[in-house]
This record gives C-alpha cells, sequence and structure tokens, in this order.
C-alpha cells in the first residue's frame, strides 16, 4: 500500500492518483468537521479540505510522511469561516442530554443534572476560549493528534503548541472546578493568570 507522501508525489504527474488520500481520510477528517461545526456543513468543510489539499500539493512536506496533519489543518483553518456554526454548537452540547432524561429515574436525575451542568460549563468555557487554544485543544482531543502533529496541522513551533494546550486545560479546569466558565476573553486571560499564579 501506498504512503500519502507517495500517493502526494505521484499526483503531481497523475492527478487522479490523489483520490487515494481522499478515500484514505475523507472520513476522518468529516467526523472532526461534524464534531466541531455540526454534520449541516461538515461535508463542504471536508471537500473544501481534500480541494484546498490537491491544490497545495506541491507545497506538501513529502518527508513528513503521513498527511492527516496536514488535512487536519487545512480543515482547521477552513472552520473559522464557520465560527457562529461551532459557538451554537457548544451551546447546544446539552440539548441531546437533556432530552434523554427519563421522568421515573428519579435516583438517576441528580447525577444526570450534574453531568449537564458540567457538558453546558465545558461547552461554555470552550466557546469563549482563545481560538487558537481550541484548536490545539480539539485536535488533540478529537483528531487524537501528538504534539509534534498538532505544530505541523497549525504550523507553529512544538513549544507553541504546548503553551497553549496547557492554558486550555487550565482554563477547562478552572471552570469545571469553579462550577462556571469564564464569560468573556478578558475573563479568560484573568482566570489564565490566576492559574499559573497557583
Amino acid at each position: 500500500m501506498s504512503s500519502d507522501s507517495e500517493i502526494i508525489e505521484r499526483s503531481r504527474d497523475t492527478p487522479g492518483v490523489f483520490a487515494g488520500l481522499y478515500e484514505r481520510h475523507a472520513g476522518t477528517i468529516y467526523r472532526y468537521a461534524a464534531r466541531r461545526i455540526g454534520v449541516a456543513v461538515a461535508d463542504d468543510v471536508m471537500s473544501e479540505t481534500f480541494l484546498v489539499a490537491f491544490e497545495r500539493r506541491a507545497a506538501f512536506d513529502p518527508t513528513v510522511g503521513a498527511a492527516l496533519p496536514w488535512l487536519y489543518g487545512i480543515a482547521t483553518t477552513l472552520m473559522k469561516k464557520h465560527a457562529r456554526l461551532e459557538a451554537a454548537s457548544w451551546r447546544g452540547m446539552t440539548a441531546a442530554g437533556a432530552a434523554e432524561v427519563i421522568v421515573d429515574d428519579i435516583a438517576g436525575l441528580e447525577s444526570r443534572v450534574d453531568a449537564e451542568a458540567s457538558v453546558q460549563r465545558i461547552g461554555l468555557a470552550l466557546r469563549r476560549m482563545a481560538k487558537r487554544d481550541r484548536d490545539a485543544l480539539l485536535l488533540q482531543a478529537w483528531a487524537d493528534l501528538s504534539y509534534e502533529d498538532i505544530a505541523l496541522a497549525l504550523a507553529v513551533p512544538v513549544g507553541t503548541v504546548r503553551s497553549r494546550l496547557n492554558r486550555a486545560r487550565r482554563v477547562l479546569r478552572e471552570a469545571i472546578s469553579r462550577g462556571q466558565a469564564p464569560t468573556t476573553e478578558v475573563e479568560y486571560e484573568r482566570v489564565d493568570s490566576a492559574a499559573q499564579g497557583a
């Protein structure tokens, strides 16, 4: 089986070969986009990701090997156009859980309410989080990328990825432990500074 790099390299002379990369990774990119911005536009983001990748295939660094971090980076950039949809997705995180509450299950109701409140706080914290930190966090959590792969996807140094992930985790921990999420980016920075001083 050909590696991603080999497919991209061969597609420079034989464009149809690029379809192999699409077949290999389209589902993964679709699922990532669907989790971030919803299924309504995930297909568009996935398709546009591969269109951009095809157009920029000559710039792909074959020494990297796997193309998935590169594709995640393209998809993440494209999703910035859909920031409002992503924010709505975070707001709706509790809707699915609320619809599943069974009235007769009183014993489990309190734990469900606590869980729903936690999910709501996490969703709010993610929505208020700086985009650069949220992108790094979700590439690690949902795409299961390593620090090095996140650095490739976002075109930043690994040290920057570490800083962004640490900041994002501190803010999430603070939101959960205090029972509330920062309400503005200014408050986000205040919570982050307080966490650093602790």
